[in-house]
């Protein structure tokens, strides 16, 4: 009798590491799918930004940005991938002394034609389609402008890391007369590393470079997450901090601030 019960008990505890171990396993997986902009997996990151030293005045930037991402599948080969900016801004005094702002900024809608697989090499890519869609409620939250590019992002995902690059460019082709046009470049590198127990730490920039001031903003982020679930649904917390190496006479200075939350819809 003492012996069956020794048995199973440790049948009990091989079962019960098993499944902590699959769990585990899933919660890294998900967590380096996150790493993957382009990655075959349905995400919903509502991400706040903070940034000040606007303009004579130092004005102050706060920007949700509501992010979703959709894959759809064409077929066994080929996938569709959608991703959505759509900014929900509140700022003070960004243009001198010019008061308060909140509304939507500007749409930013992307399609990625993807390969379902890597390549023989590792690589995982897409491109497709940039456009800029001005849902700006206020001349200073958006540029007015209707706009389009190309986009393009390459990574490879390696054991726990995650190498890559993200870009697009814009042109503007309609809208607003007396608005500035809008040529801008894109640049996004980044490298994450996610531990085993779903850590993610990552490091970017998010780039810009304005061909029509001929300025650069260069903010450099590095940011910490982790992978939860609550009542079954993965969920990702992230925090992280931005330093502004490079940014026009009038934008922002110094230190800014990250913090997201994403949803995951696991298929």
């Amino acid at each position: 009798m003492a012996s069956s019960s020794i048995r199973l008990l440790s049948y009990t505890f091989l079962l019960t590491s098993v499944t902590a171990s699959a769990h585990a396993q899933s919660s890294e997986e998900l967590a380096k799918k996150l790493s993957n902009p382009i990655a075959s997996l349905i995400s919903v990151p509502f991400q706040f930004n903070y940034d000040h030293g606007y303009g004579p005045e130092d004005g102050d930037k706060t920007t949700l940005n509501i992010q979703p991402v959709i894959p759809i599948s064409i077929n066994e080969d080929w996938n569709l991938i959608s991703r959505t900016i759509l900014p929900v801004t509140w700022q003070d005094d960004i243009a001198g002394p010019s008061g308060e702002q909140f509304g939507l900024g500007d749409t930013l809608q992307s399609f990625f034609l993807s390969p379902a697989k890597p390549t023989e090499s590792g690589i995982i890519w897409g491109v497709g389609p940039v456009f800029l869609l001005p849902t700006g409620t206020n001349d200073l939250l958006g540029s007015g402008k209707w706009g389009a590019g190309p986009t393009g992002v390459a990574l490879k995902q390696d054991g726990p890391w995650t190498v890559g690059i993200l870009a697009n460019h814009v042109w503007s082709f309609a809208g607003e007369s007396d608005r500035v046009d809008v040529s801008s470049t894109y640049l996004q590198p980044f490298i994450s590393y996610t531990t085993p127990d779903a850590w993610t730490f990552a490091l970017n920039t998010e780039s810009t470079y304005d061909w029509e001031s001929d300025d650069w903003s260069v903010p450099i982020n590095f940011t910490v997450s982790k992978l939860v679930t609550v009542d079954k649904q993965p969920i990702s917390l992230q925090a992280g901090v931005r330093y502004w190496a490079s940014a026009p006479e009038n934008g922002p200075e110094g230190l800014g601030f990250r913090v997201s939350i994403t949803f995951l819809f696991p298929k």
